[in-house]
């Protein structure tokens, strides 16, 4: 073993493809297992730098690297398991393992961790991890989760919260969508899950048809988590619970950069508060009133909080279809600056050729984007003539009482 991970960690920088066709030249060495790694650990700086920078660990699929949760995500879905357990010393069992950082992300936090995989190679490198990482709080099971195998799988282990990552891949490699073509299966195994644990955590997509999948698990889907970091939505969270018969609550998680240093951006609200909700529609007289223009970070926008954020705001939404926002209030930009990107508006013009060219001179570096306007953003990119840089933003925006609009902004 030390062999081997002096191996890795001196081969780090090499081309995996050549080491590969050399591989007779170290006869001793397991030479595809250290391509493995070694591509596993790329994949996991900046994702998860506990683990990357641990010489002695190993990763055996590259897969499961790059599909495996970072730092930031790990720890929020943590805090939350923590939160719908309610008790000290809690228990979860994650019955889709894979290389282990959600396992050992659940450990820091809870009483006990029942780790499941069906891949033999990542149950013995999980157990091989979690030694060297001091995990000693984790159980190591080797087993398909289906459903004649999900009681023995739990039988010896009293769980609060049953967590699943299920894979969304199919024969071949080919990424599939619907919950049912995921691996396990939840629709088959939620109700015999059910009668071993009150909760089921599970991480979805963020791909995933939010309304759909509710209606497909049912009743029981009591929390759907939409959880955006640097810059993008990277999964969704459902809370099932056995005893919960009622609307499901939609929660839009931004996390800060340096999660969990500071703490998460949250808005919550649920179906019909959004259906309910009166939207406030921006008058074609009042926009160049507004000295902020809002554009709704991926959690929102994932979550569908449109009509429910220009109520609990107090704000005017340039469309129903055109999902941004103005407001004259810099205590609010600032608020808002929390949830997505606050611009400050420096002109607003009709869009027509004659603005565009004039733009275009006047900002020849300045980023560009176009919603709901009868170009995509790099043909508006082209007739502008601009190239990225400089702090300006010049948008094309469809208003419902105003029209086309041209916009230039500046982020603050």
């Amino acid at each position: 073993m030390e062999k081997f991970l002096e191996f890795v960690q001196q081969h780090s920088d090499d081309d995996v493809t050549r080491l590969i066709l050399d591989k007779t030249k170290w006869p001793d060495i397991d030479i595809d297992l250290a391509a493995a790694c070694i591509e596993s650990r790329r994949k996991l700086r900046g994702k998860v730098a506990e683990w990357y920078g641990n010489q002695r660990l190993i990763f055996p699929v590259k897969l499961s690297a790059e599909q495996c949760s970072s730092t930031a995500t790990g720890l929020y879905k943590a805090m939350f398991a923590t939160r719908i357990a309610s008790r000290a010393g809690w228990r979860i069992a994650d019955l889709t393992g894979g290389l282990g950082v959600d396992s050992w992300m659940f450990s820091r936090q809870a009483g006990e961790v029942l780790y499941n995989e069906m891949q033999e190679k990542l149950c013995k490198a999980a157990a091989h991890n979690f030694q060297e990482l001091g995990a000693g709080n984790i159980r190591i099971s080797n087993a398909i989760a289906a459903p004649d195998t999900i009681e023995d799988i739990l039988k010896d282990f009293d769980a609060d919260i049953v967590y699943m990552d299920p894979a969304r891949r199919g024969e071949g490699g080919k990424k599939v969508f619907l919950i049912e073509e995921c691996t396990p299966d939840v629709l088959t195994i939620k109700d015999i899950i059910f009668k071993r644990s009150r909760h089921i955590l599970i991480k979805l997509s963020p791909m995933a048809d939010i309304t759909m999948v509710c209606d497909r698990l049912g009743r029981n889907c009591r929390e759907v988590h939409c959880v955006a970091y640097d810059g993008e939505c990277k999964e969704l969270l459902i809370w099932m619970d056995r005893e919960w018969d009622g609307e499901y609550l939609l929660t839009a998680v931004e996390l800060p950069s340096d999660y969990p240093s500071t703490v998460d951006n949250t808005l919550t609200f649920n179906t019909s508060e959004e259906r309910n909700a009166t939207l406030k529609l921006i008058g074609s007289d009042a926009i160049e009133s507004h000295t902020y223009l809002f554009e709704p970070g991926k959690a929102l926008m994932k979550a569908g909080a449109f009509n429910v954020l220009s109520e609990r705001f107090s704000i005017c939404k340039l469309g129903r279809f055109t999902h941004y926002y103005l407001t004259d209030s810099a205590e609010k930009a600032e608020e808002l600056r929390k949830f997505g990107k606050i611009f400050q508006i420096v002109k607003v013009l009709p869009l027509d050729k004659r603005s565009i060219k004039s733009v275009g001179k006047e900002y020849p570096k300045a980023e560009v984007t176009a919603r709901n306007i009868p170009m995509d953003t790099e043909t508006f990119r082209k007739k502008l003539g601009v190239t990225s840089g400089d702090d300006a933003h010049i948008f094309g925006l469809k208003s419902d009482n105003a029209g086309n609009l041209l916009f230039v902004v500046s982020r603050i």
